[in-house]
């Protein structure tokens, strides 16, 4: 039997099913150019009886499973069981192999190893993939034709957290479905398949150099770039071998930090989310650019040559800008609920179209499909160019950006120009229960009261983190100092809620 799993933007979770004809069912993968999927059509891998996808899960989140190493369920014996229930779910009889990636973090060899025993106890190979930052394996899972690809990490936390997602066979994220019918094993007895039908593992000795091919791909060969000097901070993360060969290999001058993992200093006042430090070696380098990327790779975020920080946001208006003088885009843009209305208002000037999608890149992914959309990203500098790939991808989009300082002729500080970013103030506020932000008299009083101040001239916004305890609490507006009181009014009026 096979599903159909539609990518609606309403009903995400919608699923339909098939015609009984054989030819409608055999029908193959659907691709536009750029790789992505319009309807992807996954086996039923022999699963239990259907169950309701709209019920909430139980372990999968809205990026995987994440957590702290040690605490349930970020152990071992926990990850011996997921790669168990992951390998039922992925094992037939046509044979294949998953594949398992990793970032820098110590933790990792920990459960490296219970994943792949685990899928060895459902008869299922593996392909150890060793550090790889998150995008490669997506890259590498659909150019091998793997089952699924796994990746351990927890992006941009700390050393201290780790965490488990997957990539289906298309180096996309796993539908509803599959994640659903995981945790159906996980709530299962365990068994151990016969000796003879054990999973084998091998490791994949050249996935760094396949990695860098393709990056460097994304870009046209003819592009020069000698004599432009860039840093590049890899955060001690996965990219550490792989983001300074592909930017020197396009004939770049590069300089790096963040290169030497030592399994806890991954993102350690370094990469994507501290870029100061890198913003200080391109001042002190008189570099042309600076680029940072997280623990995983997957974000991104810039310096100019004046070491002014260049977000997501910027960096995506740029592109889009781009995409749209080369005639190359392709429906609107998608952003995310936090994303600045300052790139808003500078992509409508241009006449492109912003969506705004939930916080996360599933979400953004989930509108880009549904529209027909090609480039989409968020102000933390996840970045989706399904013209070139299907995942986010921070080395892919800095040779994006790259590419338009080479073909404008124009410098990182005076591409980001034609984008006024309003202030935006951020406050993270640690809970430690649930907090009903939508249904608390308090919470909602005190949101009436800001937006009313700020009326058509800035937005409010609170959301509960989908990776960590946090409320998250955004002010926007034209004024620095009054985005500062809000927010910071609201914040206090979510910590009164939780204690009270």
């Amino acid at each position: 039997m096979i599903k159909v799993i539609l990518h609606w933007v309403a009903q995400p979770n919608r699923v339909k099913h098939p015609s009984k004809n054989k030819k409608e069912r055999l029908k193959p993968l659907f691709f536009l150019e750029w790789i992505r999927p319009a309807i992807i059509y996954f086996p039923e891998y022999g699963r239990k009886p259907e169950r309701n996808l709209s019920m909430a899960k139980k372990y999968f989140g809205t990026d995987g499973i994440r957590g702290k190493v040690g605490e349930y369920p970020i152990t071992a014996d926990f990850m011996l069981k997921l790669g168990w229930a992951a390998g039922k779910v992925f094992s037939n009889e046509d044979g294949g192999f998953v594949l398992v990636g990793k970032d820098t973090r110590i933790s990792g060899y920990m459960f490296e190893s219970a994943l792949e025993a685990g899928l060895s106890a459902a008869g299922v190979d593996t392909r150890m993939l060793g550090p790889m930052p998150t995008p490669g394996i997506a890259y590498l899972t659909r150019t091998l034709r793997a089952k699924a690809g796994i990746v351990i990490s927890a992006s941009h936390n700390p050393f201290y957290d780790n965490g488990i997602k997957f990539f289906s066979v298309n180096g996309t994220k796993l539908p509803d479905e599959l994640e659903h019918q995981i945790e159906d094993y996980l709530d299962a007895a365990m068994t151990t398949v016969d000796s003879a039908r054990l999973g084998k593992v091998k490791r994949i000795t050249d996935a760094a150099g396949r990695y860098i091919e393709f990056c460097k791909a994304s870009i046209p060969p003819q592009i020069d770039f000698k004599r432009m000097r860039i840093v590049v901070d890899c955060a001690n993360g996965a990219t550490y071998h792989i983001a300074p060969h592909v930017f020197s290999e396009i004939g770049a001058e590069v300089e790096t930090l963040g290169t030497e993992p030592d399994g806890l200093n991954i993102n350690d006042h370094c990469g994507a989310t501290k870029p100061e430090a890198l913003a200080a070696k391109v001042l002190a380098s008189r570099a042309d650019v600076g680029i940072a990327l997280d623990g995983d790779g997957d974000r991104l975020i810039m310096v100019d040559h004046k070491g002014e920080i260049v977000d997501g946001d910027e960096l995506v208006y740029i592109i889009a800008k781009s995409r749209l003088e080369e005639g190359r885009l392709c429906g609107a843009v998608v952003g995310t609920l936090m994303s600045n209305l300052g790139m808003e208002h500078a992509l409508n000037e241009i006449g492109i179209k912003l969506l705004r999608a939930n916080v996360g890149d599933r979400y953004v992914m989930e509108l880009l499909m549904g529209n027909n959309s090609i480039l989409g990203g968020e102000g933390s500098g996840h970045i989706i160019c399904l013209d070139k790939t299907t995942t986010g991808d921070g080395i892919v989009a800095a040779l994006q950006i790259l590419a338009e300082m080479r073909r404008t002729g124009k410098s990182l500080h005076d591409l980001k120009s034609g984008m006024k970013k309003y202030p935006q103030v951020l406050i993270n506020v640690r809970v430690d229960k649930k907090v009903e932000i939508n249904r608390n008299d308090a919470i909602k009083a005190a949101v009436a009261s800001v937006e009313k101040e700020l009326g058509n001239r800035g937005r409010v916004l609170l959301r509960a983190s989908g990776t960590e305890p946090l409320v998250r609490v955004m002010v926007e507006g034209v004024d620095h100092d009054d985005v500062t009181k809000y927010a910071q009014q609201l914040a206090e009026a979510v910590k009164n809620a939780i204690v009270s």
